[in-house]
């Protein structure tokens, strides 16, 4: 975890932005390290990487990422790849060595295609929502800890989407994760409107109805600039699910720094990650997440707090429909 602390440590508290129910407190740092990387949004665009089916027939859990530029490629969990037999999000986040072709481990986020609508895949403007990354991010390290490498419970995600899109009156016939947020368009632009990333900014802490979510950070300003909408996004649509008629006091900053602060009391698990780098899971009864670290340096940071069971202990991440109504109250 030293790497981890020693990157939180690094970082200031900013003054918080608010629209409606959530709430994000900035988190800034002095390195001006500039990336020696493309993000997966940047190489797609560029034409420099190519993620395709592992071969025509396909196979749910892998794709193929062939890595063609000269330098490295950041792919972070959680981002959605839309096109070839369905959509999938990213596992876990990975840094891809230049002239690297390699199988990343991905979930299915639209359970009713498996049919080709396009030979390779796109880059998307949407993150997996942030409620079901946390349970994503469990299932993950569950597998890890198992021997059983970035696998997750596709049953549960393909449930998480069902559910939510049920609540939030969404009708998709292939039950995608993208009509979500396509479906809420305008009310999540209005979030964007209210939040902007700022100078020196590396990670941020989000809560919704009050209640601390979650921490997502990157090594270099650079690189969260260019997440900082994926992100808000994710956020949002979990803020919107779950709007309470009303107002939420927002958590003082005290309390952030303490959520932050406790990430040094967790257990930490190292793994190879995909790639190059290390990957290192962490949790404690009330947080959970991962670093992916190259050369001692972050690369990115997610953890999200666990909800918590009346004898203290972490319950984990549940199903959204068994577990909303107490992970979003007030602390």
């Amino acid at each position: 975890m030293q790497q981890v602390v020693s990157y939180l440590d690094s970082l200031s508290l900013g003054e918080k932005q608010v629209h409606k129910n959530l709430v994000i407190f900035p988190l800034l740092g002095s390195d001006e390290w500039e990336p020696d990387y493309l993000t997966l949004d940047q190489a797609l665009k560029q034409g420099s990487v190519r993620v395709t089916e592992i071969n025509r027939g396909g196979s749910v859990p892998e794709l193929k990422l062939i890595n063609q530029s000269e330098l490295k490629v950041l792919v972070v969990e959680g981002e959605e790849l839309v096109g070839a037999k369905q959509n999938r999000i990213v596992n876990t986040t990975m840094i891809i060595p230049a002239k690297t072709e390699v199988l990343i481990p991905v979930s299915c986020v639209e359970q009713g295609r498996w049919s080709y609508d396009s030979p390779e895949f796109r880059e998307s403007e949407r993150m997996m929502h942030a409620s079901l990354r946390g349970m994503h991010k469990e299932q993950v390290s569950g597998s890890l800890r198992e021997g059983r490498g970035y696998q997750s419970d596709q049953s549960q995600i393909w449930n998480d989407i069902s559910e939510k899109s049920v609540r939030m009156n969404v009708v998709s016939d292939t039950g995608a994760m993208g009509q979500i947020y396509e479906s809420y368009e305008d009310k999540l632009a209005e979030y964007l409107d209210q939040f902007k990333a700022l100078d020196n900014q590396q990670a941020a802490v989000f809560s919704i109805n009050g209640r601390i979510v979650s921490l997502e950070g990157f090594g270099a300003p650079d690189t969260f600039i260019r997440f900082f909408e994926k992100l808000v996004r994710s956020y949002a649509l979990d803020a919107l699910d779950i709007m309470r008629r009303t107002g939420s006091k927002a958590p003082s900053p005290e309390r952030v720094g303490a959520f932050v602060a406790s990430m040094s009391k967790c257990r930490e698990e190292k793994h190879s990650a995909i790639g190059s780098g290390t990957h290192i899971s962490f949790e404690s009864n009330r947080q959970a997440g991962s670093a992916l670290v190259e050369d001692d340096r972050v690369l990115h940071l997610s953890v999200f707090k666990r909800s918590e069971n009346p004898g203290g202990r972490g319950t984990g991440f549940q199903r959204f429909s068994l577990r909303q109504r107490r992970l979003f109250h007030l602390e």
